[in-house]
């Protein structure tokens, strides 16, 4: 169990500085709830506040931002109309200002004492959070102990970003009403971030940090049409003599992999995780990062055989990066796409289907580099149309030439003539167009 951290406790934790918005305490009684107005008062007595969210302005890491923050201390962090209200306010400000949002949740849900009244603050806040993507702005949450009801389904869960502290409780069920048999670790931080719905677990004494950094990726100061640059070719491998040979040197094990193009591009950089719909793919790397001074999102392929849920993390990061005008990098290099009985359960096809959209309808530059394998339409859909580079140790085909073999009845041994068949070196691919050019080892990508 994480420990419960005040509202000031949490701000003091995150933040340089914290300048609070003067709100008038509401004092709503909507269905005359006997006793509400001792309970509003005994909760302000014990925790300084007089309502369970507060908001202003503030700087973390020296980045300026507008902070919404619930007190879990005042009738359980609970929405009502005055804490909608003050919710729909912060990020009217952060739309208005165009400073990204960050909220510290810590909430049990609806305020029981306001009946729907309460309930529909949640419908108040997903407006209010519309308009801030639509305006381009981004939105990082914090989930403290607990974050639980519909200020997770709503605050926490509709963020870009989403962190959660260590052991904390994240869930729509809060304690008192789940199922009586109900895993308890389905109802943790832990649990969502290995189920895709979290993107990190940050301890306290690295918050700051990593909120910073965040804020600094998800406001590039100067969206621009011009494209990332394709990284440069590492491993120093020259153009393959056949088809065959470019198979087997993208197979290399000792070839440079997506990791290593990673650390050599970025300066720094940030992972977002998991696709929002119960799934993450340990073969897929999704973030932001910093290169030469510029905010580029990426998205990279690991070697292996993508998932739907690494699909589906692709195409966010690329709608997320679309929204906030940053230019987006994709490495490919993968087999194909997964095609076991429990992706195809998961929905490989729409996955699939959902990033070739995400790319198709971009509207920032998407740059892309083919690295290693390049295995039909699984590697396809990272692929920027007309913005995509090869490296020297890459294939890409329409499908293995193996399995091209088997679907024209060849022999095993006619496996290497119809690699070459298929045309899939990377000096094929430029004369057929497929590619804009070969990146070359140590040297500016050129087009052949």
């Amino acid at each position: 169990m994480a420990e419960r951290l005040t509202a000031r406790e949490a701000v003091a934790l995150v933040t340089d500085d914290f300048a609070p918005v003067a709100v008038p305490a509401g004092r709503p009684d909507p269905l005359g709830w006997p006793g509400y107005d001792a309970s509003r008062a005994r909760a302000a007595e014990r925790t300084g506040e007089d309502e369970s969210v507060l908001y202003g302005t503030a700087t973390v890491g020296g980045r300026p931002c507008v902070l919404a923050v619930f007190e879990f201390g005042f009738l359980g962090g609970s929405l009502g109309r005055s804490a909608g209200d003050r919710l729909v306010d912060a990020f009217a400000e952060a739309g208005a200002r165009r400073l990204p949002l960050v909220s510290l949740v810590a909430t049990g849900g609806s305020r029981m004492q306001e009946g729907m009244i309460a309930l529909t603050q949640l419908q108040r806040v997903a407006a209010a959070a519309v308009r801030l993507r639509a305006a381009g702005v981004p939105h990082v949450t914090v989930l403290r102990d607990p974050s639980t009801g519909g200020g997770w389904a709503t605050v926490g869960a509709g963020a870009d970003v989403v962190l959660a502290l260590p052991g904390a409780q994240v869930a729509f069920a809060g304690s008192r009403v789940r199922p009586a048999r109900a895993d308890p670790a389905a109802y943790t931080a832990e649990d969502q971030f290995r189920h895709g719905h979290v993107d990190a677990i940050v301890p306290p004494d690295g918050l700051r940090g990593t909120l910073a950094l965040w804020l600094r990726l998800l406001t590039p100061g100067d969206p621009s049409d011009r494209p990332a640059p394709p990284p440069r070719a590492l491993g120093g491998r020259s153009l393959p003599g056949s088809g065959w040979d470019a198979v087997r040197q993208a197979r290399d094990e000792r070839r440079p992999r997506a990791g290593a193009y990673l650390d050599a591009y970025f300066d720094v950089r940030a992972t977002v995780g998991g696709d929002r719909a119960g799934g993450a793919d340990a073969g897929v790397e999704c973030g932001f990062g910093v290169h030469d001074g510029r905010v580029v999102a990426y998205a990279a392929q690991l070697g292996g055989a993508t998932r739907p849920a690494g699909f589906r993390t692709v195409a966010r990061l690329v709608r997320l990066a679309d929204r906030l005008g940053t230019p987006v990098l994709t490495l490919i290099d993968t087999p194909g796409a997964a095609n076991d009985a429990e992706a195809e359960r998961a929905g490989a096809g729409p996955a699939i289907a959902e990033a070739f959209t995400a790319i198709a309808e971009a509207r920032t530059p998407v740059t892309s580099l083919l690295v290693g394998e390049g295995g039909s339409g699984g590697a396809l859909a990272l692929a920027a149309p007309g913005n995509t580079w090869v490296t020297p140790d890459a294939y890409f085909s329409v499908i293995a030439p193996e399995l091209a073999a088997q679907i024209l009845k060849r022999p095993p041994s006619e496996v290497p003539s119809t690699a070459d068949g298929l045309r899939l070196r990377p000096q094929d691919l430029v004369d057929l167009g497929v590619v804009r050019g070969i990146v070359g080892h140590g040297e500016a990508p050129s087009v052949r």
